[in-house]
């Protein structure tokens, strides 16, 4: 189904504000470097701290127009046009994002996450208990949610699950994102919910292993080779050349997002073994149809 880590301008997407906050930070902190301005100072020219400089440079927090201004005389950026451009990407970046009406029930760790995956082009994924969150049937998603949070009221599971599937949209077209997911076979066999909600993800996983910007594998009881120590992993890579692929790891108190080189180099390799080692794309549909027979 063609090699899902190259872009083209027909995968273009729309940058969202998390996106846009990441490049308007990475343009602060380029144009900060550039003229030898450390953050301490930087934070004192905005009446702020250099850990505030730190959150606005990657793209941590929302930024306040009069701050970057503040900061573009201190960089030299005289040119209007220069300003006023930067200034309307600040505006858009600090746009509300359609999870906001879901913060009641949306952990604040979890928020960036959402950015991300909304702004990506590419989604790199590896899950062992669960079927990836962006794979699930609804009844699928109301089952797992139940399990882990038992004691919200129904009202509050119902919206958690329609966050989850909103999430979806982002697989839809006209502009659908590219998803890469190895699943461990366990994941298959695990049951969620009543034997029904399980013939139906996995018949509703069959249907979307054969969708062009989906490539679905699966890691099998019978590989002869452990990758071990390998929990939930998640790799965004947007279309902005300015920004690194981002590593998601989801705890369960909280999350990682990995954006440093070296590290990022280190899960891109995990997944390259992980698809290596998996059941080629096109043996999924027939593994799916196996297990549906045998339940």
């Amino acid at each position: 189904m063609g090699d899902l880590t190259e872009t083209s301008d027909s995968d273009s997407i729309q940058s969202g504000p998390t996106a846009l906050r990441l490049l308007v930070g990475a343009q602060l902190r380029r144009l900060r470097e550039s003229r030898g301005i450390t953050r301490e100072d930087a934070g004192y020219a905005i009446r702020g701290s250099h850990s505030k400089i730190s959150r606005m440079e990657s793209g941590r927090t929302s930024f306040k127009t009069r701050d970057v201004a503040d900061l573009l005389t201190l960089y030299g950026v005289t040119n209007e046009a220069q300003r006023a451009s930067m200034l309307a990407l600040v505006e858009q970046a600090n746009a509300p994002s359609w999870w906001h009406d879901y913060r009641d029930v949306i952990p604040d760790w979890f928020e960036p996450y959402l950015g991300l995956e909304q702004d990506a082009v590419l989604i790199r994924t590896h899950e062992v208990q669960f079927v990836p969150g962006l794979l699930q049937t609804e009844d699928y998603a109301r089952a797992v949610i139940v399990q882990g949070h038992e004691r919200d009221s129904a009202e509050r599971i119902e919206r958690r699950v329609e966050v989850r599937m909103r999430r979806q949209q982002i697989l839809a077209p006209p502009k659908p994102r590219k998803l890469w997911a190895v699943m461990d076979e366990a994941a298959l066999h695990r049951r969620v919910g009543s034997e029904a909600i399980m013939r139906a993800q996995l018949g509703h996983l069959t249907k979307l292993a054969q969708q062009p910007h989906i490539t679905l594998q699966v890691f099998p009881f019978s590989s002869g080779t452990a990758i071990g120590g390998v929990g939930p992993v998640t790799i965004l890579r947007f279309t902005q050349t300015e920004l690194n692929d981002v590593v998601y790891l989801e705890h369960l108190t909280g999350a990682q997002f990995l954006t440093k080189e070296t590290d990022v180099h280190r899960y891109q390799h995990l997944m390259n073994e992980l698809s290596v080692h998996a059941l080629p794309p096109a043996d999924t549909p027939a593994l799916l149809r196996r297990i549906i027979e045998s339940r």
